[in-house]
């Protein structure tokens, strides 16, 4: 059985899309449209605009979504998947790609979420880190042990871990995992705090605009980030993407049970396309997977 993933903020990139841009009609009607829905010339700064302009969250959040689904709708000869998921930002193109979301409704949400997401960041400086070669009970245990914000925000893979919360209380996790033998442990350049309770402000209003958008029943199951488990019922599904903003994102757990599930063949959709079967590897090496 054959599985989409799609991957999330962190993906993006100076020039994404630029190539479909001008290989594709369709490619250039979905750009014109986001342009327009969203207010302002995301498809240029995608295009040409610097790293720094790219980093902003009301920006990648809109351009990596964007990037994935031109990449879905102008792959040719792309069966019909069995089942999606999405990391963080990703369920929102699983979504679409599971026919449950127009693309202009999940462009709206992923707007909606950016804005709240950097009104959130605005409040407090704080930031993520990866965490790599450390088992995850050690990284929460020093998490837990900081009289701060920090979590564990993403279970990426075995072995790979991105914590999230305040400046401080980040920079003093890296020096302490550090010297707990971690291989690497680095700050990410992201705008915030994402997947913390410091994103609890950001979470009214995304929901009031998830409950304004209607939700069709998924063509096919979509393993989300909050459990990691299928799931077929719209409400359960807006519900789930709501808790997601302030919970961490168990993407080996949603990896391992679609595995277990009977999924033998993924396809990434987005970014750079290969983040997602790397950690993907680090779980089965054997199994099929391939970018478009």
């Amino acid at each position: 059985m054959r599985a989409f993933l799609f991957p999330g903020q962190g993906s993006q990139f100076v020039g994404m899309g630029q190539d479909l841009h001008d290989a594709h009609v369709e490619a250039k009607k979905l750009f014109a449209q986001a342009d327009e829905i969203l207010g302002f010339s995301l498809s240029e700064i995608m295009f040409t605009g610097t790293e720094e302009e790219l980093k902003a969250t009301n920006v990648t959040q809109p351009a990596v979504f964007v990037h994935s689904i031109i990449k879905l709708k102008t792959a040719s000869n792309l069966a019909k998947p069995d089942a999606v998921a999405g990391h963080s930002l990703g369920e929102f193109s699983a979504l679409v790609a599971a026919e449950s979301l127009s693309f202009e409704d999940a462009l709206q949400l992923v707007a909606r979420r950016a804005d709240e997401m950097q009104k959130a960041c605005e409040t407090i400086d704080s930031t993520m880190a990866a965490i790599v070669g450390l088992e995850d009970s050690k990284v929460e245990k020093v998490c837990a042990e900081i009289d701060d914000i920090i979590v564990a925000a993403n279970y990426n893979c075995p072995g790979q871990l991105v914590i999230s919360g305040t400046k401080p209380a980040i920079a003093k996790a890296i020096d302490i995992l550090k010297a707990e033998g971690a291989r690497m442990a680095v700050e990410l350049p992201v705008g915030g705090a994402f997947h913390s309770p410091l994103m609890e402000p950001a979470k009214e209003g995304l929901k009031a605009a998830i409950e304004n958008i209607q939700f069709g029943t998924p063509r096919c199951a979509i393993y989300q980030n909050i459990d990691g488990i299928a799931e077929r019922d719209a409400d359960k599904i807006k519900e789930k993407l709501i808790q997601q903003l302030t919970a961490p994102v168990r993407w080996t757990s949603t990896l391992q049970n679609m595995l277990n599930d009977g999924y033998d063949h993924f396809t990434e959709i987005g970014g750079k396309g290969n983040v997602l079967r790397g950690m993907l590897k680090r779980i089965d090496r054997k199994i099929a997977s391939e970018t478009v």
